[in-house]
Parts: C-alpha cells; sequence; structure tokens
C-alpha cells in the first residue's frame, strides 16, 4: 500500500513536470497577447488581451495560403499512410509467407535512415520527374517516411491481437478482408488514432523538407511560411509569437480530438490473451 509520504513525493514531482512543460506555452501565450510596441516578452503578464496580433500576424504572414497548403499535405499524406500502413502491417502481422520478417526488416529499416543522407539525391530524382515546387514533392516523401513507423506500430498491434477473436471470426466464415475491417480494426482504434496523431504531427511540423523542395511562395507550408516571416519580422515578438500560436493550433485540435485513444493506445496498446 503507497505511503501518504509516497504519493505526496508522486504528487510533487508531477506537479514539478507540469510546471516545466506549460512554462514554454504559457511564455509564447504572453507573448502573443502582449502589446506590439512593449519590448517585454516572456513570462509579464500582458495588458490585456490584444487578439489583434493574431488577425495582423495571420494578413501580414499570408498564414492563410500556407495553411490550406498544410492541411492538404498533411490530410493526404496521413490518409495514404494510413491505408498502406494498415494493409502491410496486416499482411506482415497476422499472416504468415516466405520472406516476411525480412521484408518486415526493410520497413524498419527506413526508421533507421536519416532524412539528412536521403534529401539532396531526392531533390534530383524529384527534379528530374519535374515534381518540386508541387504538392508531390512534400506528399511522396513524408508519405514514405511515415510509412514505415505505421507498418511497425500496426504490426506491433496485429501480432498482439486477439487470437481467439479471429479464429471465432474464420469459423463464422469471416474471410481475410473481413476479419481485418470488421474485426480487427474496430478493436484496435487507439492504436490506430495513435498512429494518426503521431504522423499528423510530424507532417505538419515538417520544414527541412519543405525548404529544400519548395522555392515559391505558392507551396510553402506553415513552418516554412513562419520562418520567413520571422525573417522579416524579427523584432515584432508579439507577431511572431501570435504567428506561432496560429500554426500550432491544429496539432493541438487534433490531439484533444483524438486524446482519449491516444492516451489509450500509447498506455495500454495491445492485450494479449
Amino acid at each position: 500500500m503507497i505511503s501518504r509520504t509516497e504519493r505526496l513525493l508522486t504528487y510533487g514531482i508531477l506537479a514539478l513536470f507540469t510546471v516545466i512543460s506549460l512554462t514554454p506555452v504559457v511564455g509564447i501565450l504572453s507573448s502573443a497577447f502582449g502589446k506590439r510596441s512593449s519590448l517585454e516578452s516572456g513570462f509579464s503578464l500582458p495588458d490585456g488581451l490584444n487578439w489583434g496580433n493574431f488577425s495582423e500576424a495571420w494578413t501580414r504572414g499570408h498564414f492563410g495560403t500556407y495553411m490550406t497548403n498544410s492541411v492538404l499535405v498533411a490530410v493526404a499524406v496521413v490518409a495514404v499512410t494510413t491505408v498502406l500502413a494498415v494493409l502491410a502491417a496486416y499482411g506482415l502481422g497476422a499472416m504468415r509467407f516466405p520472406g516476411s520478417d525480412l521484408l518486415f526488416y526493410l520497413f524498419v529499416l527506413g526508421l533507421t535512415l536519416p532524412q539528412e543522407a536521403v534529401l539532396v539525391p531526392l531533390y534530383f530524382d524529384l527534379r528530374y520527374w519535374e515534381l518540386t515546387d508541387t504538392y508531390w514533392a512534400l506528399i511522396l516523401p513524408q508519405t514514405a517516411q511515415s510509412l514505415a513507423f505505421g507498418v511497425f506500430w500496426m504490426r506491433t498491434y496485429f501480432r498482439n491481437s486477439s487470437r481467439a477473436v479471429v479464429e471465432a471470426a474464420r469459423i463464422d466464415g469471416a474471410s481475410s478482408w473481413t476479419v481485418l475491417w470488421r474485426v480487427l480494426l474496430p478493436m484496435g482504434r487507439p492504436a490506430l488514432s495513435t498512429m494518426v496523431v503521431i504522423v499528423f504531427m510530424w507532417t505538419w511540423n515538417e520544414f527541412l523538407m519543405a525548404l529544400v523542395m519548395v522555392s515559391d511562395e505558392a507551396h510553402r507550408t506553415v513552418p516554412l511560411g513562419l520562418a520567413f516571416f520571422q525573417g522579416q519580422h524579427s523584432s515584432d515578438t508579439a507577431l511572431l509569437a501570435a504567428a506561432s500560436v496560429l500554426i500550432a493550433l491544429p496539432v493541438v485540435i487534433v490531439y484533444i480530438a483524438l486524446q482519449r485513444r491516444f492516451i489509450e493506445g500509447m498506455l495500454t496498446g495491445s492485450t494479449k490473451e
């Protein structure tokens, strides 16, 4: 049984880490709502809520166009990665065929390759196919990068899923396709939601790929747009903070929407029988 001292110590440690985690958030919000003429930044309380900073940053930084580009790229990457990862992981995790382990390790190898090692040859390949400065130059490489993690994550779920449920579905005459879409995926919503949140976050925050593959303003994503905005308004702390809050907001919304299943997928995962 946990003693009162141990419980207080646990709560104290959790409170400390909570404060450490929230400190940057409080600092950026206080700057975002501060006066643009003020030189103060960080943790000073703003003199009122200056909502105009957000509209000014949105207009000056052309974040409407950048946000649309990021949403298009992120939704495409998440959708394609989810479909391909589920199908590949189901084949590698729930079926047995010659070379399945070798094929899986090839997918895992993708997790070990640093992006910087393949970025330059990838750029020349895409330029040869005239795909640079297009959405495909952002969607295709990021889908390939996310697929390695998606297959690894979902294969773990399929390998640890309840064999009794699958066998019962087989006895009832369910095909492999039916077992996947009617049995395993509904049971694996936490694992699937966790993968969706992580892939969306990676895609939304991707900067280096967009910097190399895109040179025209029409295809810039929000991280790249923020970098150019910072160069133009480096002395305006309030506008920079407001722009940072704007581009971080979609990730926060997605996380809040899938929070329960995300935490469930991270903490519990699949249950072995």
